[in-house]
């Protein structure tokens, strides 16, 4: 009996010289930004699309005046602002509702009872995001000023974008923020907030051994048994058994085992464990998680599980993925061994949306089943849903948690059962 092949077709070599536009069922503008070095200085690079009827050629150009020492240094201090300020915050007994000595802002998911508590701090973070977008775009060169100019109108501005940030430098994106005082509220100054955000892939996508049409999704539920006991995660394992083809590795050597085969027909891919630095010699650290047992899983072991694989047509390692474990969102420096997750791109993931600081457990769970939810209907992309998640955690829950979490690529990913 013959076989229709299966066809994936990845790329289209002529968009954008044919004489119908390529559609999407998400009409939200475009909005590229890339950050690179030039010579001992930083160079940004923004190129706009479908935001008005004349920028199919338009791009925006400028040299920073920030070395780029002090903008990482600004990003990292961001971040423990919100380490500190949000799931550190330590309570008083005074009008937080909490014993003293209490975690009030990490031991529940929903802050609404907190709100003279979270008010002011949103309010305290989205300056200190506004600042740090300041500090990139700071200057009195011409071009830089028409740049920052550029920038903060198209971010600032009434219309839902989808931004891409490209750059060896990544920075938390969905914690900066645009000017509080010209929004109605302090929620509504977050880009993650305001738009659908993602850290780009750089480099070419490349063609991997197709599946076919499937009737289910492919799953795979990755996790430490230790955090069995946390609120929501049965829930997340049974929503995964019952609405895809779900396998459960609770073994590093499992996991390791299913990257060394040229073909892992996984849609989507979810950890639910702990991520931790670990040394690598000299002043060398690298993000790894664990599993139940004591296999440190880094980005190291995992290229070195497929790396004759890459790129290869008879091959394929395309999920997306859910890294739900403290820290997992970070990339390493240029140059640098790669994290975990920045692994996982370069070996052909679809995406990759994990948390950039330490994250509570119980929220972690919850963001985790109302993800899934809604990604495993194929109706929404994981930009869409990440932005959407931003704003339900904020309008139900009063709880800024959502932002933590970055997607690296995969904007435009959603569930597709046709390959």
């Amino acid at each position: 009996m013959t076989q229709d092949p299966a066809v994936e077709v990845l790329q289209d070599p002529s968009h954008g010289f044919t004489g119908i536009p390529h559609q999407r069922e998400d009409s939200s503008a475009e909005l590229h930004v890339r950050l690179y070095p030039s010579g001992k200085d930083l160079r940004i690079l923004a190129i706009p699309r479908g935001m008005s009827a004349s920028d199919t050629a338009e791009w925006h150009e400028a040299l920073l005046e920030v070395p780029a020492e002090e903008l990482l240094d600004r990003a990292h201090r961001l971040l423990a602002i919100w380490r500190d300020q949000v799931v550190g915050r330590i309570g008083t007994g005074a009008g937080d509702g909490q014993q003293v000595g209490g975690y009030p802002l990490a031991e529940s998911v929903d802050l609404t009872e907190l709100r003279e508590l979270t008010d002011p701090l949103v309010a305290k973070l989205a300056d200190e995001g506004f600042e740090l977008l300041q500090v990139m775009l700071d200057g009195t060169g011409y071009d830089l000023g028409r740049f920052r100019e550029f920038l903060l109108g198209a971010l600032s501005g009434g219309r839902q974008l989808r931004v891409s940030f490209n750059s060896d430098w990544q920075l938390p994106w969905p914690m900066l923020a645009v000017d509080p005082a010209e929004c109605d509220s302090p929620w509504e100054a977050f880009l993650g907030y305001r738009h659908q955000v993602e850290h780009a892939r750089t480099g070419y996508s490349w063609d991997h051994a197709p599946l076919g049409r499937r009737d289910r999704a492919t799953t795979s539920l990755n996790k430490d048994t230790l955090l069995d006991h946390v609120h929501r995660s049965h829930e997340v394992q049974k929503l995964l058994e019952e609405r895809s083809l779900l396998t459960v590795r609770t073994r590093g050597s499992e996991l390791l085992e299913a990257l060394s085969h040229p073909v892992l027909q996984e849609d989507l891919m979810y950890f639910w464990c702990h991520g931790r630095f670990v040394s690598t010699g000299a002043s060398g650290r690298v993000l790894a998680v664990r599993l139940s047992d004591s296999e440190d899983i880094d980005g190291p072991v995992v290229k070195r599980k497929r790396r004759r694989y890459v790129r290869s047509p008879q091959s394929r390692f395309k999920p997306f993925v859910l890294l739900n474990a403290c820290h997992s969102a970070r990339a390493a420096a240029p140059g640098r061994l790669k994290h975990l997750g920045q692994e996982l791109i370069d070996q052909g993931a679809n995406g990759v949306l994990a948390p950039q600081i330490e994250i509570p457990e119980d929220f972690a769970a919850e963001y985790a089943y109302a993800f899934l939810d809604r990604y495993l209907t194929g109706a929404h992309t994981a930009g869409a849903i990440g932005q959407w998640l931003v704003r339900r955690f904020a309008r139900e829950f009063h709880n800024p948690l959502a932002l933590v979490y970055s997607l690296n690529s995969g904007i435009n990913t959603r569930l597709d059962l046709v390959s």
